[in-house]
């Protein structure tokens, strides 16, 4: 029997046309993601409508969730839609091989993104309850003066790239210091995780050094526990196994250290390139945190997030889906939905009704660190580079884009004498952000 609703949007082909282009899949990578992704998800929706067959790598299929409405039944009914990638047909036909660079981010682990029901239940607890253990004033702290060190760094050479010199590095040195790892650890991670974000072959190697390196400091932290998220998630109530502690690790490093490296640059830029909302800012009328709302409804750090795995053949959007087939939460596109946008298409400022951070269940639990990292990583700039201008054309600035995500290669800037850190106003005040819903 196959579960069904009713949620054929304005523009969804209907029955016989999800037929038609069923096998006229949208590719998901290489250079079909170049130009605007917003126009590709124009397309997508004028021609398929809400759930868009795709083509996620050469012969690999997976449906792409970008309606608003869709979206939400995908992420909070686990009854059809399971986490569990080891239910994904391609995977289980041999047509997914193990050195697959997907596989970093869609293979199994046991950990919380990976889990239904209970079981996730259980591994989001520990995850959240380590995560809310996190002092957010120290957090502010740490998070400053890492942004201080990497400005000193460059301040001298009145230019340099935001991406490579800052939106890149703060994040890992910030998480590094979160998790317990020592001086010569935390620098071996840094430069793993920067090539397990890459779609390439070799983010496979990266993913197993990874794992060496938190297996390690998982057995350092068992003989001497300290106030850090291994040593929080090794001792929670629910009991989770080292191997559960290094996969939620790895679940928690991956996910929010590019969405971080992202949202920073994004915000950056759009700081730079859009005078209105500059001079907004400077007169108090617009906040920080506004225009990192606007990055998310426009310009989600993750812009497609895998997965969900249909449990059953079932319809959705006008589509017929079968079981085993994956489905991709479109975060970009549903945000992008005509249905929830007013109709100037505009976001409205303040309002943080968007899915960049998914939704239901498995709801992103780091959120508030990551905007509170994010919030002040911008604010130091904006306080100590006062005069902070774009140095290329902003048509000029080169993209990285894979399946999941599009981020900044580059962002030069140029400046002139920076103000002195003991000089500046705070660069973000000293609570945890709240979250205005």
């Amino acid at each position: 029997m196959t579960a069904a609703w009713a949620t054929g949007a304005a523009g969804t082909t209907g029955a016989a046309g999800a037929a038609d282009t069923a096998t006229r899949r949208v590719p998901l990578h290489g250079a079909a993601l170049d130009g605007p992704l917003t126009e590709l998800y124009e397309r997508m929706r004028r021609d398929h409508g809400n759930v868009v067959p795709v083509e996620i790598a050469p012969g690999v299929e997976a449906w792409l969730v970008i309606g608003h409405r869709e979206l939400l039944h995908l992420t909070r009914d686990e009854q059809y839609f399971s986490h569990d990638p080891r239910r994904w047909t391609p995977l289980r036909d041999g047509r997914v091989p193990a050195d697959s660079p997907l596989m970093p981010l869609v293979g199994w682990r046991p950990a919380l993104l990976f889990a239904d029901g209970t079981q996730h239940r259980r591994m989001r607890s520990a995850v959240a309850d380590a995560l809310a253990r996190v002092n957010g004033h120290e957090l502010i702290r740490t998070v400053r003066a890492t942004a201080e060190r990497l400005v000193a760094g460059f301040a001298d050479q009145h230019r340099a790239d935001l991406v490579a010199q800052y939106a890149r590095v703060l994040p890992l040195q910030v998480v590094t210091e979160l998790l317990g790892l020592d001086e010569e650890s935390g620098p071996r991670l840094v430069e793993t995780l920067t090539t397990i974000v890459a779609p390439t072959v070799a983010a496979t190697g990266a993913n197993k050094r990874m794992g060496r390196i938190l297996l390690d400091l998982i057995a350092w932290k068992k003989q001497r526990p300290g106030a850090d998220l291994t040593s929080w998630l090794l001792e929670h109530p629910v009991g989770l196994s080292d191997e559960e502690v290094l996969h939620n690790l790895v679940c928690i490093i991956v996910a929010g250290n590019n969405t971080t490296v992202n949202w920073i640059a994004s915000t950056t830029q759009i700081l730079l390139t859009d005078p209105a909302f500059r001079s907004s800012l400077a007169r108090g009328h617009l906040t920080v945190d506004d225009a990192l709302d606007l990055v998310l409804w426009r310009q989600p750090p993750t812009q497609n997030f895998p997965g969900r795995y249909a449990t059953r053949d079932l319809r959705l959007g006008g589509q017929d889906i079968r079981a085993g087939d994956m489905l991709i939460l479109g975060l970009a596109g549903a945000n992008a939905d005509p249905e929830v946008l007013p109709e100037d298409g505009r976001p409205v400022v303040g309002n943080r009704s968007h899915l960049a951070f998914g939704a239901g269940p498995h709801t992103c639990p780091a959120r508030d660190p990551a905007r509170l990292i994010t919030r002040t990583a911008v604010d130091t700039l904006r306080h100590r580079l006062p005069d902070l201008e774009i140095a290329v054309p902003e048509e000029e600035l080169p993209w990285v884009t894979s399946p999941w995500s599009k981020g900044l290669a580059k962002l030069p800037v140029r400046f002139s004498a920076p103000q002195l850190a003991a000089d500046a106003p705070p660069a973000a005040p000293d609570s945890p952000p709240g979250d205005r819903r």
